[in-house]
């Protein structure tokens, strides 16, 4: 099954719907960030939650960036997602240990941490990014990110996200979905939605079972005739560069760059989002400096 998203709307115009598929992109940055299974469903709920909301942006050039500081040990988890759905991201901790509710069932929740904020900044190439906060509801990121569009955007959203880590520690199952209320939508369609979210249940073992994302808006809009809007392949794509590194280094100013010189003679640096490391000499970076 490939990673993608998919976008649908209902034969009456009041329910919109995107799901995703995302077992790759998760098992991505589990590699990357060498994550242990705490860490993998956490940040891989966080990606597919940013990356569905990315995908909802209609800037083209239009970033979204999902921010969760929890109380937990997991620290701060941090999302990054294009106009396309696109997404990168990290976790300030990942080698938390084991957390389970019950056997084989992680608890995000404790791992995440209840007390905390949920930030979304917006980047529509405006001269000021749109930056909506809440607290954490529950710190399983779904029920959180549902909670964000209700109190910010006065959205009724149902949310579901899901990632199934296996024996081995790789990821065998990653998805889910957001279904939001359009204007003049009523209270009797939040019950149909509320009766199919029960109905699907877990999102990781529908998916596990074979369904995609198509499968998944289906099943939570049983009582609709959701119509297929688009389906397009995402990927965790990482947007660093050695050129961008530079302007990093650049916008140190002189005196600070000048300083390191002096000091290390040399400059590593690692991107938070895929561990490269890019590596400067101290030639390199008294070239930088006499081009300030």
């Amino acid at each position: 099954m490939r990673d993608e998203i998919v976008r649908a709307i209902t034969g009456d115009g009041l329910v919109k719907a995107v799901a995703i598929t995302g077992r790759t992109l998760v098992e991505r940055a589990r590699n990357i960030h060498k994550l242990l299974p705490m860490s993998t469903a956490a940040l891989g709920r966080t990606l597919l939650g940013a990356s569905m909301m990315g995908d909802m942006l209609k800037e083209e050039k239009g970033s979204l960036t999902l921010q969760i500081k929890g109380d937990g040990p997991l620290g701060t988890i941090l999302a990054v997602s294009d106009h396309q759905g696109n997404v990168r991201g990290y976790v300030q901790h990942p080698q938390v240990d084991l957390m389970e509710k019950y056997r084989g069932k992680l608890d995000v929740g404790s791992a995440v941490g209840s007390g905390g904020t949920l930030t979304v900044i917006k980047d529509l190439g405006l001269k000021e990014p749109y930056v909506g906060s809440i607290g954490l509801f529950s710190g399983e990121i779904a029920e959180d990110l549902a909670m964000y569009f209700v109190e910010s955007e006065q959205i009724p959203t149902a949310c579901a996200l899901g990632v199934l880590v296996g024996l081995d520690q790789s990821v065998t199952a990653a998805g889910g979905y957001l279904i939001q209320l359009l204007p003049g939508a009523g209270e009797e369609l939040i019950s149909k939605i509320e009766s199919g979210v029960q109905a699907l249940g877990s999102v990781s073992h529908a998916l596990e079972g074979g369904l995609d994302g198509a499968g998944l808006l289906r099943a939570v809009l049983k009582d609709f005739q959701p119509e297929i809007l688009d389906r397009h392949p995402v990927e965790y794509r990482c947007y660093c560069s050695r050129d961008r590194v530079t302007r990093a280094l650049i916008s140190m100013g002189r005196a600070e760059l000048a300083q390191l010189i002096q000091e290390q003679g040399r400059a590593e640096l690692s991107c938070q989002f895929c561990d490269k490391v890019y590596r400067y000499s101290k030639q390199e970076l008294e070239e930088i400096l006499a081009g300030m």
